[in-house]
């Protein structure tokens, strides 16, 4: 830990933040404005070194290096420009998350088509002509490139406040930021103001991505890497805020850049590598910074927007036709196994099927019915199948007793994580829930002695009794419908209206005695016991767990199975839960390109049936129910 290499790990940070800024003020940029959280930002940012990458070879390594970068940070822009205008455009008044959903479904999209265009393997370009060698700095070399991004990053952020604050068009820019629906009443041409931004937002990440060339290689897994650390830096900085963005990347990059620098320290003992924190400091910021200023740094509260989207409905018992289709459905899933005696993989797929459900309905309860948007639901789901394959390995617990305490460890950190997330609220809820996954993702990955860490735990089988997979489908079914059942319940009792009225209108509730944010602690913990059977399940299914059932992307599957299935309906997340595994199932098996495939399907669902595939289907049912009526009435007065 010499003083030298802590100057050296601090210009490193300076120059990893100058990379960051850039796909985080364009992010922050598009969010002000068109208040959409674009998860595809990071897929602009991959975009764009794959273009720089081809246009380096084509006008070759000399003089066409600088215009080749420049020139693919354009192409990107126009790539965001007409995404805007083609699909994103059609869905500015629908709810967040079903814009959320649709961005997602671009990432998948895009990421086939890089696929399709660069192919799989790395791509690493050449050196950057002029600035290849390295400096000497306190006896140590520090490349001639880095000190470069560290000088563009100012420049950039200069450029971008001078284009906000001293032109017209930054004005308007600003004013939508505070009130866009304003903008619009006064005459602005608000779709062109918001394709404009969205080109801009998709220009600053390509140019992100293209700077990035001479110093690693374009890989596919560079959208979601860089997407996660883009969000910690817009929400630390303040949603909105563009020096927030350069402040918080800096701060980010700093601290990563010191635990690198610390390595291994002694403390009382004990061996503490810092430098394992960098894959979870970004995150450990965030959960502070928002606990401590929910806003951010540069941040102000949100200003309501007057689009509310779709009006919600109360929810209803289930009428007696729902009831006898609910018990039909229920007896064809419990004779499926007989139907399917030749077909063990179906078997496989129908465990795979509930426990989908279950996890979605879990993320429904505190989504729908609650309010509150989660985006680390994935946390409790691993640890309850943690938590399962821990018991029984450890302590040699019976895999049925092991299967009702999993839930209560999941529960146990839905009680922690729940506590400090009910005091947010918002787009700023869902990201401290993603930090607290993280963590918790983090933490299992590298606890080696007791985790597994990257291996994860194997041999966690069930019982004698249940090795035949029918007769673990059959426990499955049981547990699984009682839960979603327990859930339903819940929801129409006291609880569940209360919790509702915190939804609706958190100052009336106030006004009449609920204590709003302990029923939504309360449901924080319920929805986590019910998403840690779902994992318990899980392990013993699969007979082995790994830190990717606590990752982003479990989360997010999520995500998609509650909205795809529409969270305005009790049985929206089982309808998307099936429907989106089972695509995810039957695409993946019949091409290559099946991410593609699946994000242009969630496009058009999104597209056609905003409300949901059960909100669509239930939407329909009423209007059928509502003609028949308005005929029997016409044929009484006749």
């Amino acid at each position: 830990m010499s003083f030298s290499g802590f100057i050296v790990q601090l210009l490193n940070g300076l120059a990893g933040a100058s990379s960051l800024f850039f796909v985080a003020a364009g992010l922050s940029l598009i969010f002000g404005v068109t208040r959409i959280v674009n998860f595809a930002h990071g897929s602009f940012f991959m975009v764009g070194i794959y273009i720089a990458y081809t246009l380096v070879e084509r006008l070759g390594g000399g003089l066409g290096f600088w215009p080749a970068l420049l020139l693919a940070a354009v192409a990107v822009g126009i790539l965001g420009a007409l995404i805007e205008m083609v699909l994103l455009r059609r869905i500015y008044k629908a709810p967040e998350l079903f814009q959320l959903l649709a961005t997602f479904a671009l990432v998948l999209v895009i990421k086939d088509a890089v696929l399709y265009l660069w192919g799989p393997d790395e791509l690493l370009g050449p050196r950057a002509p002029g600035l290849s060698g390295s400096v000497e700095i306190l006896g140590r070399q520090f490349p001639s490139y880095d000190l470069f991004l560290i000088v563009v990053g100012p420049v950039v952020l200069g450029l971008l406040w001078l284009l906000l604050t001293r032109t017209r068009w930054g004005t308007l820019v600003r004013a939508a930021t505070q009130d866009r629906e304003m903008v619009s009443a006064l005459g602005v041409n608000q779709a062109w103001l918001f394709t404009a931004v969205f080109a801009l937002g998709a220009m600053l990440a390509g140019l992100g991505g293209a700077l990035q060339l001479p110093r690693e290689p374009a890989t596919l897994e560079m959208d979601l890497n860089t997407i996660g650390s883009a969000f910690v830096v817009v929400v630390v900085g303040g949603m909105g805020s563009i020096p927030g963005a350069y402040a918080a990347a800096l701060l980010i990059a700093e601290i990563k850049a010191i635990c690198i620098w610390l390595g291994v320290v002694e403390i009382f003992g004990y061996s503490i590598s810092f430098s394992k924190l960098t894959l979870v400091a970004d995150f450990l910021v965030m959960a502070i910074v928002l606990v401590w200023r929910p806003w951010g740094l540069f941040g102000r509260p949100q200003a309501p927007s007057r689009y509310v989207g779709m009006q919600e409905e109360p929810l209803r018992k289930s009428s007696r036709t729902y009831v006898i289709a609910a018990a039909v459905l229920g007896l064809v899933l419990a004779a499926m196994p007989l139907f399917t005696a030749g077909s063990p993989y179906t078997t496989v797929l129908m465990i795979d099927l509930l426990i989908a459900a279950l996890f979605a309905a879990s993320l429904h309860f505190i989504m729908g019915p609650a309010g509150m948007h989660s985006f680390g639901h994935a946390a409790y789901f691993g640890l309850g199948a943690y938590g399962a394959a821990l018991l029984v390995r450890s302590s040699g617990m019976p895999m049925e007793l092991a299967l009702v305490l999993a839930p209560l460890v999941a529960a146990a950190g839905a009680f922690i994580y729940g506590w400090f997330a009910v005091r947010l609220s918002g787009v700023y809820l869902a990201m401290l829930t993603l930090a607290f996954a993280q963590i918790t993702w983090a933490i299992t990955y590298q606890w080696d002695s007791f985790t597994g860490g990257s291996n994860g735990l194997t041999g966690v089988w069930p019982s004698g009794w249940l090795s035949d997979k029918r007769m673990y489908y059959w426990l499955t079914l049981v547990l699984v419908i009682a839960a979603v059942l327990w859930l339903r319940r819940v929801l129409f009792s006291p609880f569940g209206y209360t919790l509702r009225a915190g939804r609706d209108s958190a100052l009336r509730a106030d006004a009449i005695g609920i204590d709003v944010k302990r029923m939504q602690w309360t449901a924080f913990i319920i929805a986590g016991a019910a998403a840690g059977l779902a994992g318990s399940l899980y392990a013993f299914s699969k007979g082995s767990i790994s830190p990717e059932s606590l990752s982003v992307g479990k989360s997010v599957d999520g995500l998609v199975m509650v909205l795809l299935g529409g969270i305005q309906t009790l049985a929206g997340p089982v309808v998307g839960a099936v429907t989106f595994t089972w695509l995810h199932d039957t695409v993946a098996r019949n091409t290559d390109y099946w991410r593609a495939m699946l994000g242009a399907i969630i496009l058009l669902l999104v597209l056609l049936f905003p409300q949901g595939v059960a909100g669509f289907a239930k939407q329909l049912f009423d209007r059928l129910r509502g003609k028949i009526s308005e005929a029997e009435t016409k044929k009484v007065k006749a």
